[in-house]
């Protein structure tokens, strides 16, 4: 080979060697740095997902990394790669979106629901969003899918599963189907219904909107674009709690949809090829009920002396109420850290947020983060690791790191969580599983 060859395929390699170089060392700094963030939330304890999250297979992950630029909540460090594999880094911050799901070309993804040290109860349904029960149905946030954008998918598909078994001769005195819930997925069922010219009725305990109703004044609501019957495509990336539901109070108005509001199912009884359902208003009968509605169902309490007191309140409904006085959180998730920063945005407030753990693992990280600056701005003040022992009239008594500490107090807010309905599901026969981090 002639010394000029040997140069020009020197000059031909060089470049490529360079970009290999670089690809490398990037490569490398990246999957350091995911495992430096994965090692500092293990330490901070932020290792829980609070929904549905992914589950990487080692054996056949490939690396390629479609699954972290497919997440929706890229930015924020969900997934990562780490010695050649994709690796839930920040679980806290994952919501469930499924999208690293698709977009793996391994099939190495699962997605499921808990993990081996919390499990999370979730009723039994098929693919098709059919329970044990034949004719009942399940969608949205009761069945695991908080996500506004799933859930909205949710309704959407198991009506379409349910008109598939429309029977053939209707019945003036039977309704097709019964919509419990009006959230994001019974309200998205009640307007595939009304396109579809289906007989149904939709009952709601409370407001338009489910969840999303209770969420603090000005939450930002994480949604996605989604297709949404009678309307068309809905294009909502970030928005508030507000402005999401003024769209669907005129929505409503728009297609006449009409919805029971204030309406609570009590008995639901199987008779024959239809259901009997009793509410606190009427009685129905339907050939299908599709249950629509939150796994809130009945706030857990204290437990603690003084609870009963009517400043004690299990949901915040506008912080502005409690301008200018003494208030106590307790809860770690993010309806408490959300009701803690916006009350603690009031003038003249003193906020303490109570939590029992050492750090918020089950909240968004922007909730977090927003504690963090209330807390720099001396508006918050929070206690891990602590326990309420007594609500006085004026006070409570708090246990924080084996020591009693008593604090004024003019207003309790209590968002531990809620237990889920599973009398009420038991009673009509639906099979409750809990998950420890299974589909």
């Amino acid at each position: 080979m002639q010394y000029n060859d040997l140069i020009a395929i020197a000059i031909y390699i060089s470049p490529i060697a360079l970009i290999m170089f670089f690809y490398t060392k990037s490569k490398k700094n990246m999957h350091a740095s995911s495992a430096e963030l994965l090692d500092k939330n293990i330490k901070a304890g932020l290792i829980e997902p609070a929904s549905i999250h992914p589950v990487i297979n080692v054996n056949r992950c490939k690396g390629c990394g479609a699954c972290v630029n497919a997440c929706p909540e890229r930015e924020k460090g969900v997934l990562g790669l780490i010695n050649g594999k994709a690796e839930l880094i920040h679980p806290t911050n994952c919501i469930g979106h499924g999208a690293c799901l698709r977009a793996c070309p391994f099939d190495a993804i699962t997605l499921v629901f808990g993990t081996e040290s919390r499990g999370i109860d979730i009723p039994h349904v098929t693919s098709s969003f059919e329970t044990n029960v034949p004719g009942i149905y399940i969608a949205g946030e009761l069945g695991g899918m908080g996500l506004i954008r799933n859930a909205i998918i949710q309704g959407i598909e198991a009506m379409e599963n349910i008109a598939k078994n429309k029977p053939q001769v209707p019945n003036p005195d039977i309704l097709d189907i019964l919509i419990v819930g009006a959230g994001p997925a019974g309200f998205a069922a009640s307007l595939y219904a009304m396109e579809n010219n289906l007989s149904f009725t939709t009952v709601e305990q409370d407001s338009l909107g489910g969840t999303v109703f209770n969420f603090p004044r000005g939450k930002l609501v994480m949604t996605a674009p989604v297709d949404l019957p009678l309307v068309g495509k809905v294009k909502f990336s970030e928005t508030t709690k507000e402005v999401l539901l003024a769209f669907w109070r005129k929505v409503e108005k728009d297609t006449g949809i009409t919805i029971n509001y204030h309406e609570r199912v009590e008995v639901i009884k199987n008779a024959s090829n239809y259901f009997q359902i009793k509410t606190n208003k009427s009685t129905y009968k339907a050939h299908r009920i599709l249950l629509a509605i939150g796994r809130r169902g009945t706030p857990r309490t204290l437990g603690v002396t003084g609870e009963n007191q009517s400043k004690v309140v299990y949901r915040l409904i506008d912080p502005e109420q409690y301008k200018g006085m003494h208030v106590l959180v307790v809860g770690g998730g993010d309806s408490a850290l959300e009701a803690a920063t916006s009350i603690a945005e009031e003038e003249g407030t003193t906020v303490t947020l109570s939590y029992r753990s050492e750090a918020f693992s089950r909240a968004k990280e922007k909730n977090r983060e927003k504690v963090i600056q209330a807390e720099k701005k001396g508006r918050l003040s929070v206690l891990f690791k602590s326990n309420v022992k007594e609500i006085t009239r004026e006070s409570v008594s708090i246990e924080h790191d084996g020591n009693i500490i008593e604090i004024p107090n003019e207003g309790v807010i209590v968002s531990a969580g809620g237990i889920l309905p599973t009398p009420f599901l038991k009673d009509i026969g639906i099979e409750i599983e809990t998950k420890y981090g299974t589909t």
